[in-house]
């Protein structure tokens, strides 16, 4: 990496330094481009973008805790599904993400953040050995298996995106 870790954003670092904490072998790659939509994400890496874990973020209603849902960039989280599983949801805007995660919209991470989400992982994203997930900034990706995701994260895998 030609440039230092402390020139990236504060995102990227945090995420950077939780995987290292964490023992993560691969650290966070900052891409030339901004990867804010799986697909985005998936051209810059020339992966399908069902590798792409993207993160989700609601607000239950109950506590105003925000609730992250890692799901395959090639499916729509069903949100009657993950209602059943963590209470009521609301949209989460900007404000709320950045607040609650430390991250903006485009680079949540599913590691690192301000406030630890409570969080579920498509069971999807085990159709594939590899994926890449957001690393605190647009342009941040680190790579991963969806079995170092549950790792990482101590979330359940659970059904949580819609037919079809």
């Amino acid at each position: 990496m030609s440039d230092s870790l402390q020139d990236r954003p504060e995102g990227f670092r945090r995420v950077t330094e939780t995987l290292a904490t964490l023992q993560h072998p691969h650290a966070p790659v900052y891409l030339d481009v901004a990867a804010r939509t799986a697909q985005e994400a998936a051209d810059a890496l020339r992966v399908s973008v069902g590798q792409i874990a993207k993160s989700v973020i609601f607000r239950r209603k109950l506590d105003d805790a925000a609730v992250l849902v890692v799901t395959s960039g090639d499916k729509r989280v069903d949100e009657k599904k993950v209602a059943a599983m963590v209470g009521a949801l609301a949209r989460a805007d900007a404000e709320f993400v950045k607040a609650k995660t430390g991250f903006t919209i485009g680079g949540v991470a599913p590691v690192g953040h301000a406030t630890p989400p409570v969080t579920l992982i498509d069971r999807e994203l085990f159709r594939f050995d590899e994926i890449w997930a957001a690393a605190g900034h647009p342009n941040g990706v680190f790579q991963l298996s969806p079995t170092q995701l549950q790792a990482l994260t101590a979330a359940p895998v659970a059904d949580v995106v819609q037919a079809g």
